[in-house]
């Protein structure tokens, strides 16, 4: 499916029928598809949105990538399908995009599940910076530039988050594990869960390990 919000066009997917609502952010470079494991289970007993975020996926291409820009998407696209207190999932970008999210519009949520978020570039390990350095050098990808830019999120901001928040990374993260924490300690109501062997993605693309975690959450 597709809708234009403002003057950008994004795709969804619309998967269950009835239960809580819950939507789906994936991360830099992917498209809603990481999900689909986790949406088959999830759709049993929720009503679920996967969406291609902006430049991603079957989503239009802007002209400039900003997370800010990605997280008005996610809150233009709650108020125009009328979706009711829902959860944010979000992965990687995508956890990015869910505290922005709940930073400005904790109202229209139920809780954020939060995943491999960073709150600025240096949040990521020293070696995964210069992997993205000679991955945008050699591909000139936007997509690549904006990790290295962006986001620039004050952690006191976090405290605006008034809705409950559960924070996962794995041991193995590409995000430093004091960000990590950091990002728990500086939500209210938060719960932190660093996942034993775990990387940066192994327990999110294309896998449904977070399922049993989600319905306690929701629960």
């Amino acid at each position: 499916m597709y809708i234009q919000l403002n003057s950008q066009i994004i795709c969804y997917e619309i998967t269950g029928e009835q239960g809580t609502p819950v939507i789906l952010m994936h991360g830099n470079r992917e498209d809603h598809h990481i999900f689909d494991p986790l949406v088959e289970r999830l759709s049993r007993n929720h009503v679920v949105y996967a969406m291609d975020t902006r430049g991603h996926g079957e989503s239009a291409t802007p002209k400039e990538y900003h997370y800010s820009d990605m997280a008005k998407d996610v809150i233009n696209l709650i108020k125009a399908l009328d979706i009711e207190k829902p959860y944010l999932l979000g992965y990687s970008d995508g956890g990015i995009i869910s505290l922005l999210v709940a930073m400005e519009a904790s109202e229209l949520l139920s809780g954020i599940i939060c995943c491999g978020a960073n709150l600025t570039p240096a949040g990521f390990h020293h070696r995964d910076i210069r992997e993205m350095k000679r991955a945008y050098k050699k591909y000139n990808d936007p997509r690549t530039l904006l990790m290295l830019q962006e986001p620039d999120i004050n952690p006191n901001d976090l405290k605006n988050i008034s809705v409950p928040a559960m924070i996962f990374a794995g041991e193995d993260d590409c995000v430093k594990q004091k960000e990590t924490e950091k990002i728990a300690a500086s939500i209210p109501n938060s719960v932190l869960k660093v996942l034993s062997g775990e990387t940066h993605s192994s327990y999110i693309v294309q896998k449904d390990t977070l399922y049993p975690h989600i319905e306690s959450f929701i629960r």
